[in-house]
């Protein structure tokens, strides 16, 4: 299944993408796409639900992030080593684990914005990990069965607070806007290997980041299962998996010397992931 929220900010309403693409009102079914609706158990009665038997919605209402409740939002650092080779850093040993702030979730199509004073805001196409068991020192073996489903994240971040301003990488990863989800959440029946999904990000229809999921140094078990011996993993929770080379930090000349390139007002992002849909984010100035 194909499941998203639709509306405005604030005021999503559930809902599920048909086989022809239309998409349905749950909101008679369900009050939200949201940590109660992630189980097993919940989402096989939503797939024994006749598609056609649901009020189908006209027009392109905005998509919301498809997951509501989101309680914690973990992001994997250098998970590809090619990733790690542009931007000068050794191939880690263990998964470096960072967070995303959840203020920073918004909808797949919604604006990204500038921070205040920012000099180095860059693009990471990624896939995230929708958790829907509860996961503690789960097993790599067991560590897929906890996971509802996958969706599209675009790990923006600004890299002048991410690695020159001291402390954590926290800091540059979760201003405001920083973190598009969706736009929606497959789930996991349909994505029976998730180290076999193709990734592309564009910004202004050129192309930046072309990768495949299965060059992850550390895969989706794996991570799960390293994630879980840390912290309680809920449902409703975001993991997501680390970015494919092609980042503006990371970019060269023809001579091989680094010219980095960053994000400016009026770009547009456009992202996406073999099966999960596609992003696409306009790049707007600071608004206070």
């Amino acid at each position: 299944m194909k499941l998203m929220r639709f509306g405005p900010p604030g005021k999503e309403r559930p809902g599920l993408l048909d086989e022809e693409g239309v998409l349905r009102d749950l909101s008679a079914v369900v009050p939200d796409i949201g940590p109660a609706q992630l189980s097993d158990a919940a989402l096989a009665r939503l797939r024994r639900l006749k598609p056609a038997s649901l009020p189908a919605i006209r027009g392109r209402p905005r998509r919301g992030c498809p997951v509501a409740g989101i309680g914690k939002f973990i992001a994997i650092g250098l998970n590809y080593a090619d990733h790690a080779a542009e931007a000068g850093l050794p191939i880690p040993r263990e998964p470096v684990i960072f967070t995303k702030a959840i203020s920073c979730i918004q909808g797949a199509h919604d604006d990204v914005m500038l921070p205040k004073g920012s000099k180095k805001t860059d693009w990471e196409a990624e896939l995230g990990v929708v958790i829907g068991k509860t996961a503690r020192h789960v097993t790599q073996k067991d560590a897929l069965s906890h996971v509802a489903g996958y969706c599209v994240v675009n790990d923006v971040s600004e890299r002048e607070f991410q690695i020159e301003r001291g402390g954590t990488w926290d800091k540059g990863k979760g201003c405001d806007t920083f973190g598009p989800i969706g736009p929606w959440l497959v789930t996991r029946d349909e994505i029976p290997d998730p180290q076999r999904l193709f990734i592309w990000l564009d910004v202004n229809g050129e192309r930046m980041q072309t990768g495949n999921t299965r060059t992850m140094i550390f895969p989706v078990a794996k991570l799960v299962s390293y994630v879980s011996q840390f912290m309680t993993l809920n449902p409703g929770d975001v993991i997501t998996t680390g970015t494919p080379p092609g980042v503006g930090m990371g970019r060269r000349d023809a001579q091989g010397q680094p010219a980095p390139r960053y994000l400016k007002k009026g770009d547009v992002m456009t992202l996406s992931i073999q099966g999960l849909g596609e992003q696409r984010q306009r790049i707007v100035p600071f608004r206070g």
